[in-house]
């Protein structure tokens, strides 16, 4: 009798125990992902798989957009004073108003009654890739003046190519005000824009100010670039004896510096470049004729001003540098 009161009573004393425990509420268990998180994971990404990423959206379809403000808002971030009329005709190209045109023609909307009022940037696309041709010229001519035209035309044509510009447009966020019919925007339709924004900006606030648009955003492009990798010279010691020709300077004549790993697979010439006694320039190379070439190529550099140790360009303000100027002439 004795044994199952003290069974019965230790039967309590753990239910007791158990109800105590159930109700603290630090021992709680809860689960961190639902029961059917797992399977609804598993056929999303099962129908990400099959039918691929979804389509890009343009900006305007996408919430939150206000085209009139961010058009403001692209004049204040440049820090430019842009005509907003005609910074907001740069950016309507003419495929967007031919695909409107055919959309409503689809929709069986009358064209007279409901015609667009919008006009395209043809004129001034044209205005802003003649301005930015002729400031990319004459500031390389320039810079360099010792620089043939033939590498001032290719120094030319790399900066307004169009990977270039488009680069520059796509950091500027002009793709997103851009009007195209297609999305996302192709890169002519995108290198048109940017240069009706130059004209927009020249016809609002004259060409210098283009200019200084243009020199801060596409001559920085320069920076780190090599000449010979934007001018493609087959024959640099050919153009090497013509240059020095023409300053009636003696011929260049290779001799060999100094070589390394002859007789293996990786071997290693230095070719040196002379002058009657002087050392025009050195340069490697895997062979003998490709340390020649190098070594041209190098003289080429010094003799154009397109060294890798010149001095950086000045993109400063003209009146910063002219301070600038000042100053350290009345400190001397």
């Amino acid at each position: 009798m004795a044994a199952g009161y003290m069974l019965n009573r230790g039967v309590l004393t753990f239910r007791l125990h158990c109800q105590l425990v159930s109700r603290s509420p630090s021992l709680i268990q809860v689960r961190e992902k639902k029961r059917w998180m797992k399977a609804y994971t598993h056929i999303m990404a099962k129908k990400l798989k099959l039918e691929g990423p979804p389509p890009p959206k343009p900006r305007w379809q996408q919430p939150n957009w206000d085209y009139h403000s961010e058009v403001q808002a692209f004049s204040s971030r440049l820090h430019e004073n842009f005509t907003l009329e005609l910074l907001k005709t740069a950016f309507v190209n003419p495929c967007y108003l031919q695909a409107e045109q055919e959309r409503r023609k689809q929709l069986g909307v009358d064209s007279e009654a409901t015609a667009l009022v919008l006009k395209d940037n043809f004129q001034l696309s044209k205005k802003g890739e003649g301005l930015t041709k002729s400031f990319l010229t004459d500031w390389c001519r320039a810079s360099f003046p010792s620089l043939p035209h033939e590498g001032v035309e290719c120094i030319v044509g790399h900066l307004s190519s169009p990977s270039v510009v488009t680069y520059v447009a796509r950091n500027l966020g002009i793709e997103d005000l851009t009007m195209s019919a297609e999305f996302p925007v192709p890169d002519e339709v995108l290198n048109s824009t940017f240069m009706a924004v130059i004209g927009a900006l020249e016809e609002s606030s004259g060409a210098e100010r283009a200019a200084f648009f243009l020199r801060d955003f596409l001559l920085t492009q320069l920076i780190g670039k090599d000449l010979f990798d934007m001018w493609t010279v087959v024959n640099p010691m050919g153009l090497l004896v013509e240059e020095l020709s023409k300053r009636n300077i003696p011929l260049p004549e290779p001799r060999l510096i100094r070589s390394a790993g002859a007789s293996t697979v990786l071997p290693l010439y230095f070719v040196g470049l002379y002058s009657g006694t002087k050392l025009l320039a050195q340069g490697p190379g895997e062979t003998l004729v490709g340390a020649e070439e190098e070594a041209a190529r190098v003289a080429l550099r010094k003799l154009y001003g397109f060294t890798e140790n010149r001095r950086p360009f000045d993109f400063s303000p003209q009146q910063q540098h002219q301070r600038t100027l000042l100053q350290s002439a009345s400190s001397n």
